[in-house]
């Protein structure tokens, strides 16, 4: 597995948002066609850093590298942000992030809402882009939903559909906050399954969830989070299986009471 380039690498990472210091110095390294899981309780910091990896925050302090290629800043210290407004578009387009919250156009048909990046951001041809859009919606399972509009459809339909637009772009790795918290069990398990199958294809991901079966199922590697520090990381079976700290073995069984 570390024989495959770096996609994404985060050396030391800071994040602080005034006073409140969210990020501690935090390392993560995902492979071509790993699936890193990131989990911890709430406020641990795993929704920001997946952000920063995004460039959708700033972070203070630390490296950002995408295949390689390290994010150029400007600034100092306490105030950087990225110096190359087209680097930035480019690692962008190249992590597409699945929210929490689906973030589709109401005013657009799902098919038009796949469709509008690749289109307008990426400038690529409208018919070619259609075809992949309609392949991806049926890749996840809603092929006959493309003329629809969002409000019509169900919470894990709408994320499927969120999931088929992040794969139009055709990005280099997928980013997932928290995919399924905003979903009902039953609904919750169609976006699993379609997660799942992305990452028997090998796909590069990171994955922040609350969901430790998920992590457990589709991880190459898991990274548990505790106050803006890495606590422990390790191969799922043996975080889940033994963990060594008692804070991991503490939010375990707390998720499993829940």
């Amino acid at each position: 597995m570390q024989d495959t380039p770096s996609v994404i690498e985060i050396n030391n990472l800071h994040k602080s948002y005034g006073e409140l210091e969210v990020l501690k110095g935090v390392d993560i390294n995902a492979h071509r066609g790993d699936v890193v899981s990131l989990i911890g309780s709430s406020g641990s910091g795993k929704s920001t850093l997946l952000r920063c990896a995004n460039l959708l925050e700033d972070s203070q302090q630390g490296d950002i590298l995408f295949k390689g290629e390290p994010v150029l800043w400007k600034g100092n210290a306490h105030h950087r942000r990225p110096a190359d407004a087209k680097q930035v578009l480019r690692i962008r387009t190249n992590l597409s992030m699945v929210f929490q919250q689906f973030n589709l156009w109401s005013h657009m048909s799902i098919l038009q809402n796949v469709m509008e990046a690749p289109v307008t951001v990426l400038g690529r041809p409208r018919d070619e882009v259609e075809e992949a859009a309609r392949g991806y919606l049926q890749k996840v399972g809603i092929g006959d939903k493309c003329d629809v509009y969002p409000a019509q459809l169900s919470g894990g339909q709408q994320q499927r559909a969120a999931i088929a637009r992040a794969l139009c772009m055709e990005p280099e790795a997928l980013l997932f906050d928290e995919p399924t918290s905003a979903l009902d069990p039953e609904l919750e398990q169609e976006v699993v399954r379609v997660i799942k199958d992305l990452a028997s294809e090998g796909r590069t991901m990171l994955i922040v969830t609350h969901d430790m079966k998920l992590a457990h199922d589709v991880s190459d590697h898991v990274v548990f989070l505790h106050q803006g520090l890495i606590e422990e990381q390790g191969p799922p079976d043996t975080l889940f299986g033994s963990p060594k700290s008692e804070r991991l073995r503490g939010f375990l069984s707390a998720t499993h009471a829940a």
